[in-house]
């Protein structure tokens, strides 16, 4: 206990901008990470005195208001570039990990029944495979009665790092796909019904027999809906779980460079979730800067060497304690930290 004290006062004098008083912070953003940002916003401040006030109001939110400086910090689902980070003066890093997970609502299939590969999901999603009997389906699913339902697809209306991370999955395992919608945070869809944000997709595939859609893990485990299993890189079916995704964040050289590279999708081993990503914070390195940067700092160094727990109990992934360093080794390199 007393080298978990020492440590984490360590950590705090690390940082650039001392904690003198009590402060209050703003960030907006994406909607994957508000509970467990929330959730870490309230043990800081019974801690620290510190208001850490977060607005979900989606990724494409977060970022147009960290370059307006409107905010202390933003969360994307979608890492920028590094020729859009230098280009807004700003600094990402990951701080929690999760997955997209293909959802849907069929009569007498559950979660784990139906298996999916992405050349598949990506005719469902162009419209292209219109029933759930499809002979591709069939093949699938050997043993599984699939009826003879019409499909519906729910996809995000809403700009969304969720629709970014799915799209540029399909577009790396489903060339017809990639020819067309392509991969973006708010693609033309060529089928299916909109809905905003995870809470409308999922409430429209629990309400419309024969539907499918996707949503970010925790959104799905918390409203108990049917879950696919998705074949990855190394050919096998595999679940949506903590583990799965933990496993295809192995390897990603999270201190080497930004933007694709800090992608998690389609990675190499067996037991590795394929639509699997990170949440970042988006902060200014350069320019004018918002006072509460110092305050903002002080709580993610607090989230990051005490908030796993809380995070677990969240079904979100915690960084590793090597990607924790290279977050760390990140902040001094950016100048957010000394």
């Amino acid at each position: 206990m007393w080298r978990h004290k020492l440590l984490g006062a360590a950590c705090a004098m690390a940082l650039a901008v001392p904690a003198a008083r009590a402060d209050s912070v703003m960030g907006a953003g994406a909607s994957f990470p508000a509970p467990l940002y929330t959730a870490w916003a309230r043990a800081w401040h019974a801690r620290s005195g510190d208001e850490v006030n977060f607005q979900p109001i989606g990724s494409g939110g977060g970022l147009r208001q960290i370059r307006a400086g409107t905010v202390d910090f933003g969360a994307s689902d979608r890492p920028l570039t590094r020729a859009q980070l230098d280009a807004d003066g700003l600094v990402q890093f990951p701080v929690v990990i999760g997955g997209i997970v293909p959802v849907f609502n069929l009569p007498g299939v559950g979660s784990g029944q139906l298996r999916l590969t992405g050349p598949v999901l990506g005719e469902i999603f162009l419209g292209h495979i219109r029933r759930w009997n499809d002979p591709a389906l069939a093949r699938l699913n050997p043993g599984l009665r699939l009826p003879p339902l019409p499909i519906t697809v729910v996809y995000r209306a809403d700009g969304s790092g969720t629709t970014y991370l799915f799209t540029s999955w399909l577009a790396r395992v489903s060339p017809n796909w990639q020819r067309g919608p392509g991969a973006s945070d708010a693609v033309n869809w060529p089928a299916g019904i909109g809905a905003k944000g995870n809470d409308g997709v999922a409430v429209f595939v629990q309400r419309t027999l024969g539907s499918i859609g996707y949503l970010e893990y925790t959104f799905a485990h918390k409203v108990s809906i049917a879950q696919a299993l998705v074949q990855n890189r190394a050919g096998a079916f595999v679940a949506p779980t903590p583990r799965a995704f933990a496993l295809a964040a192995d390897g990603v050289p999270w201190s080497s460079g930004a933007g694709e590279q800090l992608l998690m999708l389609d990675r190499s081993g067996t037991g590795s979730w394929p639509i699997s990503g990170a949440s970042f914070i988006l902060m200014r390195n350069s320019g004018p800067r918002r006072a509460g940067q110092g305050a903002v700092m002080r709580f993610l160094d607090w989230a990051l060497a005490q908030g796993d727990a809380t995070a677990q109990r969240l079904d979100y992934v915690p960084l590793s304690g090597a990607i924790k360093a290279q977050v760390r080794q990140g902040w001094k390199a950016s100048g957010l930290a000394r």
